[in-house]
């Protein structure tokens, strides 16, 4: 078993007390201390700013133009945190109980608590950044509900929460770039991890303008990466948005944990053919106000205002009238899967159900009236008063979907599909987000610790700010306290050379292959297998074939890839082989850790194991583990169990009935 470090005592008093008696560097030591950020999205703007801030020489790498490009700025509908501000029940223990019960009883208690605690912090952080969140009439911070909750605590601003926070985060490191403490670096991607004495000393970069490589020290190398979902091809992620830093790590010994624990979002635009390259995410805060139905007549084609309320399906609320149309999402996805594959789907391509915002509009329309005393209303102007309050709420959000879509969501209802969104698994990190390589970290979305076996929306970016701004600025100072003592190692060390030299001689691998097929090819291809075999539904059948045929893409990629362009020079199609390169290993890892885990929990749904309403049907005598794989050899990998222990919360079977 591998060893989490999780502080002894009371659940409660883990996190204070850690902090309490932990190791601290003194200022002057920090000014003599250089760590390294890889990334800068919330998680990694936050770390470097927060830091920079403490003193600590940053290096901070990324590989758009600028720190605000990343993928952070795409998250929608809002922030998690326990505030209680609607006097409605909420508390940190009933936000730690929800992310348990959501991540369906495969996350680490300690760790999750943890983030319940801090998330009140993070929304004073920010509104002291300028955060513009959405306020009620007396300005109090407003709040709405999100799946798999019975109170409002997500925090939002408008349907571009996740640019207001990044915009906030991204301020706090420009001040630190501009005050010396943070050099960044964009425009370049790590490219492998450089280990010295069996501890992370540095990195190997690639220039992304000039094609060259670049050694650079730090005494901890932080990675803020993200997630995986792009290794499906069609997600919600930005098209950029890749594994390599992460696999990279894995490659020099970093375990890498649940990597078949991905989240499919019930709520996005579905297909519409096969010249996508991405999809587009609605908010799950539409599931707020929005029900979502399908006709109760198998392959009804009439428009949807057409079918009269008698013959709707409303069936997220008829299977769990609890929770309605806010169950969780691995919940809500597969429950929209059944009643497509069933023959209920809408559309021209039936894969799609509706999200309908008339009972919604009309609510807020009488709601108006009563504020304002009308009297002698027509109907017609309730509804215009309540399109005025859903714009409001909701109008970037619905007029992203008219523009894609050249429909009305006003006039008539949305079609959504389920699409992959987030992963949950990601690099093993214990208590102190510190990985199995010593001196290497993984924040955010980057590592496997708060989210189980599926995340509940707007936990995400909880989750990336807590781990940059009130996490790591304890834990990295625990582990560095140590090498104050240690000299910075130059990046002339036999351990650089020898780590440039394979990063070199890949890329030269890859470039003189010379074969005809497209990296996009490939791509799309392996990105057809793992969501045909190993999407929303797997069993042990698909997942073999899987298998053996992601270990002949990956045979086939090495032989017959086309790379055209010079390595040093601007070469984007270089970059990408590079990264479909790695997501054809990891979706090799991802198959083998779906077939070993003989279960269904949360996003991970094995069809042979399932209640028989068709719920996830765990097994926790075998399975209440963190699977950690560690990388042995090509198609080769030794499992490491974190055993889980619930000392708090007893485990039981989902009900949001």
């Amino acid at each position: 078993m591998i060893d989490a470090k999780i502080p002894t005592g009371d659940l409660d008093k883990k996190w204070e007390d850690y902090k309490g008696h932990c190791k601290l560097v003194n200022p002057a030591n920090k000014r003599k201390m250089e760590v390294i950020v890889v990334g800068t999205g919330l998680a990694g703007a936050s770390a470097a700013a927060s830091l920079g801030e403490m003193g600590y020489k940053v290096k901070a790498f990324c590989f758009q133009d600028s720190p605000r490009r990343a993928h952070s700025i795409a998250a929608q509908g809002g922030i998690n945190a326990a505030k209680n501000y609607q006097n409605d029940g909420d508390s940190v223990f009933r936000l730690f109980y929800d992310t348990i019960k959501g991540g369906d009883y495969r996350a680490r208690e300690a760790n999750v608590h943890r983030l319940a605690e801090v998330s009140t912090n993070i929304i004073d952080q920010c509104v002291a950044q300028g955060v513009p969140f959405a306020r009620e009439y007396g300005g109090l911070l407003s709040n709405r509900s999100f799946g798999g909750t019975q109170v409002q605590r997500t925090f939002y601003a408008a349907g571009q929460t996740g640019q207001q926070l990044l915009i906030g985060a991204y301020q706090a490191l420009e001040r630190q770039v501009a005050l010396g403490n943070v050099q960044m670096f964009a425009r370049h991607e790590m490219l492998d991890v450089v280990k010295v004495d069996g501890k992370a000393k540095g990195i190997i970069a690639r220039n992304l303008v000039t094609g060259e490589l670049e050694r650079h020290f730090g005494y901890a190398v932080l990675l803020c990466t993200g997630g995986y979902g792009n290794v499906f091809y069609l997600s919600t992620n930005a098209m950029g948005s890749n594994v390599t830093a992460a696999w990279k790590a894995h490659k020099q010994g970093a375990y890498f944990a649940n990597p078949c624990f991905t989240q499919i979002h019930p709520t996005c635009i579905p297909v519409s053919g096969d010249h996508q390259s991405k999809l587009t995410l609605m908010s799950e805060s539409l599931r707020n106000d929005g029900r979502i139905w399908v006709p109760k007549k198998q392959g009804d084609d009439r428009k949807a205002n057409d079918i009269p309320e008698e013959e709707r399906d409303y069936y997220l609320e008829r299977r769990y009238p609890a929770f309605g149309n806010l169950v969780p999402r691995d919940v809500a996805s597969r429950a929209a899967k059944e009643r497509c594959d069933a023959g209920y789907g809408v559309g021209t391509s039936k894969q799609a159900v509706y999200l309908d915002y008339a009972a919604a509009i009309e609510r807020y329309g009488k709601t108006e009236v009563s504020k304002k005393g009308l009297s002698n209303v027509s109907h017609e102007e309730i509804i215009a008063l309540g399109k005025e309050v859903v714009k409001e709420k909701y109008g970037n959000l619905f007029d992203m979907y008219a523009k894609i879509t050249g429909e009305n969501p006003y006039e008539v209802p949305m079609r959504i599909y389920p699409a992959v969104h987030y992963t949950m698994g990601g690099l093993w990190v214990d208590y102190e987000l510190q990985t199995s390589v010593p001196g290497l970290y993984a924040l955010g979305e980057a590592n496997f610790s708060d989210h189980g076996a599926n995340r509940l929306g707007a936990s995400a970016l909880m989750q990336g700010l807590a781990d940059g701004y009130f996490v790591i600025p304890y834990t990295l100072g625990n582990n560095l306290a140590d090498e104050i003592y240690n000299a910075p190692i130059p990046t002339s060390h036999p351990a650089f050379e020898a780590a440039e030299k394979t990063v070199a001689d890949r890329i030269a691998r890859l470039k003189n292959i010379n074969g005809k097929q497209t990296v996009e090819s490939f791509h799309k291809r392996l990105g057809k297998i793992i969501w045909d075999k190993c999407g929303m539904a797997r069993n042990a059948e698909g997942l073999k074939q899987a298998i053996a045929e992601v270990q002949a893409l990956k045979k086939e990629f090495w032989s017959d890839v086309r790379i055209p362009g010079e390595i040093n020079e601007y070469n984007p199609e270089l970059d990408k082989a590079n990264r479909v390169a790695d997501f054809i290993e990891l979706g090799e890892l991802m198959c083998v850790d779906a077939l070993a885990r003989e279960e269904s929990c949360g996003g991970h749904f094995r069809e042979e194991y399932q209640t028989p309403e068709g719920e996830a049907l765990r097994d926790d005598e075998n399975f209440m583990y963190v699977a950690a794989w560690e990388a042995k050899g090509e198609h080769e990998w030794s499992l490491h169990k974190e055993e889980l222990k619930y000392d708090v919360i007893k485990p039981s079977q989902r009900n949001y009935k």
